[in-house]
């Protein structure tokens, strides 16, 4: 199973202990890094990145699960998500594409104080053994989520409602007056050209997601063309399942917008 992996430590020296020790779990077939990055939080709460993995997959924390992760991290000190949320521009599409809860993220904020450091990974792993005990060996304290898909569920909701918006202004423009269709024609307009940066938004997201996937199996299947028996299996399942994950978010995304459009329909069919 694919997740979102926090490691708080005290200092700077036990968190690159700390992703050396991932990193040996990693080569070993315990678990699988897609990418990590070491961060630390100074006195004025801002997250920066000290070192982000090269060796990974996906090889730069910009607009991925981990960076945005990263972002909300440095967000106001002390404030719980829902104040977070109103506090940073853009906080809760990051929060999707990080791929965790509200929850998680007040867990780790609590956890990482000013002054502390922490390794930040997306991994997939089938056991939580192997990394909470070579961690708390290091000092580290461990935090960890499946990696959610709410981002998906979200576009498709935005992309119809506004479908629908504009189905109701045209209905609407159809039996109006001369001095009003005017007005409405620009609300069309402008919903519109919403409408068009949502859809140019999704498709962008889809393809990054798309391109991550297809580098995490490719690392994958280089991995399990040189292994043998249960790490070669193990390392198969894990392509199965990233496979599998990704063909049911597609798979889920298309439902649920054509769901949204077909309520639509039969509202204005009423």
């Amino acid at each position: 199973m694919e997740k979102m992996l926090v490691v708080v430590f005290e200092n700077e020296s036990g968190t690159y202990e700390g992703s050396r020790a991932l990193k040996q779990l990693d080569a070993e077939g315990s678990i699988t890094i897609h990418a990590e990055a070491v961060i630390k939080k100074d006195s004025n709460g801002k997250v920066s990145v000290m070192q982000a993995g090269d060796d990974f997959p996906v090889r730069t924390v910009g607009g991925t699960a981990i960076g945005s992760l990263i972002g909300l991290l440095g967000g106001p000190i002390g404030l719980g998500i829902g104040a977070v949320a109103g506090a940073l521009a853009g906080s809760i599409g990051d929060l999707y594409v990080a791929g965790v809860n509200a929850d998680f993220l007040d867990d780790v904020s609590a956890a990482l104080t000013p002054g502390k450091c922490a390794v930040v990974a997306d991994i997939s792993e089938e056991w939580v053994t192997p990394v909470d005990s070579r961690m708390e060996a290091v000092g580290g304290v461990v935090f960890r989520t499946p990696k959610s898909t709410v981002e998906d569920d979200q576009r498709a909701r935005d992309v119809a409602e506004l479908k629908d918006e504009i189905a109701q202004l045209k209905a609407e423009h159809a039996q109006a007056r001369a001095e009003r269709k005017a007005k409405l024609q620009t609300r069309i307009d402008a919903l519109n050209s919403k409408l068009q940066e949502k859809l140019d938004q999704a498709k962008q997201r889809s393809e990054q997601i798309k391109g991550e996937t297809e580098a995490k199996v490719q690392a994958l299947q280089q991995r399990a063309a040189k292994a043998q028996g249960d790490a070669k299996k193990a390392i198969d399942a894990r392509i199965a399942q990233l496979r599998a994950e990704y063909e049911e978010r597609s798979r889920r995304l298309k439902s649920l917008a054509a769901e949204q459009l077909r309520k639509a329909a039969a509202q204005l069919d009423k």
